[in-house]
């Protein structure tokens, strides 16, 4: 199997929304944005299916070494593209001095090439590995604030990443990217809230479940009620502002480009709306919605001008 059938493969066990968004994509960007995702969905396992705290970090401390090894397979390509000389990887003799190990895991294999083709900065790498290892350190947030943090982190960082695989002219569409990552983990923390409370995690600032009057115990139990009702409205009312904020940041001449950003946002927000309709009882059950209607979401918003 090479790295980029197993980034597919990957990508399409998942069953994420994502999924979807990928496929009306050019050859090249859909290969770099499977690679992408199959990176996210690594190390975010590292954090769900790793149960020793330990053995965790030392697998995301792996994983930030995987992405030097990427970087240093550029930085040496880059540098043979200036010389013309020959480069070899791994030790060796002669007039050329050997390069530094290539990474090892398919995913970061399959990633390496896409670094030069699309300039993808090694610190938002760095940044995602940093929102994961905050589901380490962390389990509850104080205020919006300190979530704010985490979200841009595991999905703001990874939009900007995607933005500049899908291409963009003007920088303003880096901070629309940003933004519609930042809801999209939102619209996620609404959707898991009784998985995570049964993880002992809650992703709700605890001021604003002060504010409302929910304890947490009322979360980790499942015990559904007016005010619980009212916090998650809340939520998605914050989450649908920044879909509204993301929107209006993205600059008209990269909309078609970014048209995968909006088939996300279409289908999440679809998503928001079917649980608003519902009651927002996120606590008695897990609102999804079919592959087929996400199918139809992607296509009507791919379409769309």
């Amino acid at each position: 199997m090479t790295p980029d059938e197993y980034c597919q493969q990957r990508a399409a066990a998942s069953g994420s929304s994502f999924y979807y968004s990928f496929m009306f994509l050019p050859a090249l960007e859909r290969r770099a944005i499977t690679a992408l995702y199959a990176f996210c969905r690594e190390v975010d396992d590292v954090v769900d299916e790793v149960s020793d705290d330990a053995v965790a970090r030392l697998k995301l401390a792996w994983w930030r070494n995987q992405i030097a090894l990427a970087y240093e397979a550029r930085d040496a390509a880059r540098a043979h593209a200036r010389s013309g000389t020959e480069v070899r990887t791994g030790g060796g003799s002669g007039s050329v001095p050997p390069v530094a190990a290539e990474p090892l895991h398919p995913v970061t294999r399959a990633l390496a090439p896409m670094l030069e083709r699309f300039d993808l900065p090694r610190a938002v790498f760095d940044e995602i590995i940093d929102g994961m290892q905050m589901d380490l350190d962390f389990n509850r947030y104080d205020t919006f604030a300190d979530l704010r943090l985490y979200c841009h982190r595991v999905a703001g960082a990874v939009g900007l990443l995607s933005a500049r695989i899908f291409g963009y002219r003007n920088p303003r569409t880096l901070d629309y990217a940003d933004t519609l990552g930042i809801a999209l983990q939102l619209t996620n923390i609404v959707r898991d809230v009784a998985e995570d409370a049964q993880r002992n995690r809650i992703y709700l600032p605890l001021d604003e479940l002060a504010r409302f009057g929910v304890r947490e115990d009322e979360l980790t139990e499942r015990r559904d009620s007016e005010a619980v009702r009212a916090l998650i409205t809340f939520q998605i009312d914050r989450a649908e502002s920044h879909y509204e904020a993301a929107l209006a940041m993205l600059p008209p001449e990269d909309r078609r480009a970014q048209r995968t950003g909006l088939i996300m946002a279409a289908i999440y927000r679809t998503l928001l709306g079917e649980i608003r309709a519902g009651g927002s009882r996120v606590l008695l059950e897990r609102t999804s919605l079919t592959p087929l209607r996400k199918l139809w979401i992607a296509w009507k918003t791919s379409r769309a001008r």
